[in-house]
């Protein structure tokens, strides 16, 4: 697996653009090009590609792929040796994104990740996650069933095509995704996200380092530890953290009180609610919803 660690913030999910295939012939060469503008995935299914980005170099070997930025320069360091067949393909993605170098490092910058997702996402009250990806990887057996379904769309009508590449470039998405968590993800990450599935879903209830420790027989330092690593808070302020974002889509489809969200949600009482939403947000619960509904001035 690469060192470096392509770092996804979603919703929205990265989404499909274009795609094709190329042979390069010995002694040919990939082109060089200055920002792209779009993510571009390089798949060798025949040969050996000798790339670069930026300071960076790489060999490319058959079922491996490289995913190259959107904003970096992008040249060959070397003729193909042998006849090397590629395939491509071009996304892009609305949200925050970064590339690290080690799954530590996102893990690190994932609340500041997180915040700057939120100054450029759509709605300020969707509940983000991450989407892991090696820059450099080798595909295993599924991911490349993956992309020969992907490119058997090919010959689909063109009102159906792209409506289905979209679905079968996310499946292959997907699935490299989960196949570098797996490789790479240790017993604390994954207590972490069992931790927060049980918030998740008892999140209305009362939960206490207690019920946690009770739950899942470790420690409550070590619960803390875990969650810390992953998500970047405590069990305890992450339960806080859920129950302000659902607080928030309250706020905007319901017309429910303050006091009544407060009771849905868990909070021991309306006072306790608003001055806990306050400080996340610096807002109270009325005048975010006031924001939101307010109507633009006509000009």
């Amino acid at each position: 697996m690469s060192e470096f660690i392509l770092h996804f913030v979603t919703p929205p999910i990265p989404y499909f653009i274009d795609s094709g295939k190329h042979t390069f012939l010995p002694g040919e060469r990939h082109v060089s090009r200055y920002s792209i503008n779009v993510f571009d995935i390089i798949i060798v299914t025949k040969g050996k590609l000798f790339l670069g980005e930026n300071d960076n170099e790489w060999v490319i070997g058959k079922d491996e792929a490289i995913i190259l930025r959107p904003d970096a320069y992008h040249y060959s360091t070397a003729p193909c040796e042998e006849e090397t067949e590629i395939t491509w393909i071009h996304f892009q993605t609305f949200g925050a994104w970064d590339e690290m170098r080690s799954i530590n490092e996102c893990y690190e910058n994932q609340i500041t990740l997180f915040e700057k997702h939120k100054q450029q996402a759509y709605l300020n009250h969707c509940e983000v996650s991450s989407i892991f990806i090696p820059k450099k990887l080798k595909l295993s057996s599924k991911s490349m069933n993956d992309l020969t379904e992907f490119y058997s769309l090919d010959t689909a009508p063109r009102s159906l095509r792209n409506w289905k590449k979209q679905t079968a470039f996310q499946t292959f998405m997907q699935d490299i995704n989960y196949e570098s968590v797996i490789s790479i993800n240790s017993t604390a990450i994954h207590l972490a996200e069992k931790i927060e599935l049980f918030i998740r879903q008892n999140y209305t209830s009362k939960i206490t380092n207690s019920l946690l420790k009770a739950e899942f027989n470790y420690h409550p330092n070590y619960l803390a530890k875990c969650m810390l690593k992953v998500y970047g808070v405590t069990p305890i302020d992450y339960v806080l953290q859920y129950r302000i974002e659902q607080a928030k889509k309250l706020l905007i489809q319901t017309d429910w009180s303050i006091a009544r969200i407060a009771d849905e949600l868990g909070f021991s009482n309306p006072a306790y609610f608003s001055s806990v939403f306050t400080n996340k947000q610096g807002i109270s619960p009325a005048n975010f919803r006031k924001k939101e509904f307010r109507k633009p001035e006509l000009s």
